[in-house]
């Protein structure tokens, strides 16, 4: 795995949806804030997008592609919509009698008031639990918006047409394709504001050939007995040279990232997952479910047990199997503290 692959599947949940909208004429339609991603892709005419929060409307043309990673309300309209027509914008799910069954594909929608260019889109929402947001992510703006460029994102493009293929004509095994398809259009479309000078830390990170290099070894095993020189060699640097490269740009140690990535897989094993704990603490790298429950409460303020609970109400008692007692977990977290040049190996804890 990679950055950007784990970034994405640590808070993705559930299954995303999408419709393939056709309208003509004059409208204005709002879609409230959700707990998502959403993104719109037009594949014929042009149409306005106006965000939540201020700011001037986006124009979108054929080819366009835009994602709203926070799940920020907006109107999308015929035109540039005033204080008035997004007042009066018609909710997107009762838009021209269509009810709110959002994960309906192939909804054609029809005419608005008047006659007017045709317009069709590509519209759709990913469900992502945002409480252990990847820093990532955490820096993409409120709207990304990709302009079409001839030659430009051949990826995204062939994305963009697949789905909608398969999104207008209905073919056996739809419901896979569709799926599979809009997990990649959420990748090349975060791939593609990375690679083209996203503004923030991260951009610059991923540029970087010492600290790419290091994130990479470190999200292809996070399990691995990691220890600052082990992941020096790796790089092709020093110590020292990791150390400070990885620190100003990634804001905190490599061993004290690692700490934080695996505590995150663990949550997302036990959001998603039915595995004891005794499995997840094995497969993040920790030797013992003691040494995790310890490392995964003092990050998250709860054990994994109360963690799993709540992210998941039908799961049941409050406990994980192999989850240590009130009490034991501190004593087992005696190794698990942080160490500025300690090995992460079974058993251990991740170094500051």
């Amino acid at each position: 795995m990679d950055v950007v692959s784990d970034a994405i599947s640590t808070v993705r949940i559930g299954r995303p949806s999408s419709q393939r909208v056709r309208v003509k004429g004059t409208w204005c339609t709002r879609l409230d804030a959700y707990d998502g991603a959403g993104f719109h892709v037009v594949l014929e005419g042009s149409c306005w997008l106006l965000a939540d929060g201020g700011g001037a409307p986006l124009s979108l043309e054929a080819g366009d592609a835009v994602l709203l990673p926070y799940g920020t309300g907006h109107v999308i309209a015929d035109r540039p919509a005033g204080a008035r027509e997004v007042e009066r914008a018609v909710p997107f799910g009762e838009w021209d009698g269509v009810q709110a069954a959002a994960n309906v594909r192939g909804q054609v929608v029809g005419a608005g008031a008047g006659d007017g260019a045709v317009v069709e889109m590509l519209c759709g929402k990913y469900r992502l639990d945002r409480s252990r947001v990847h820093p990532l992510l955490a820096e993409l703006p409120q709207v990304v918006h990709l302009p079409s460029r001839v030659g430009a994102r051949p990826e995204l493009r062939s994305a963009i047409d697949l789905l909608g293929r398969e999104l207008g004509e209905q073919r056996p095994g739809a419901g896979i394709a569709v799926t599979g398809l809009l997990d990649l259009l959420l990748v090349y479309m975060i791939r593609s504001w990375v690679a083209e000078g996203g503004t923030g830390t991260w951009p610059a990170v991923l540029g970087d050939p010492v600290a790419s290099a290091a994130l990479r070894a470190l999200h292809a095993d996070p399990a691995a007995p990691w220890s600052n020189e082990r992941l020096a060699a790796q790089a092709g640097v020093s110590r020292p040279t990791l150390a400070r490269r990885f620190t100003s740009l990634v804001g905190r140690p490599p061993m004290a990232y690692l700490t934080w990535w695996r505590l995150n897989l663990a949550a997302a094993a036990l959001r998603e997952g039915e595995d004891p704990l005794a499995t997840v603490a094995r497969r993040v790298g920790y030797g013992s479910p003691y040494a995790l429950s310890h490392a995964f409460s003092r990050e998250f303020g709860t054990t994994p047990g109360r963690y799993r609970a709540q992210a998941r109400p039908e799961a049941g008692p409050e406990t994980v199997a192999g989850e240590p007692g009130p009490g034991v977990g501190a004593r087992a977290g005696a190794g698990a503290g942080v160490g500025a040049g300690a090995g992460v190996g079974a058993g251990a804890g991740v170094g500051s």
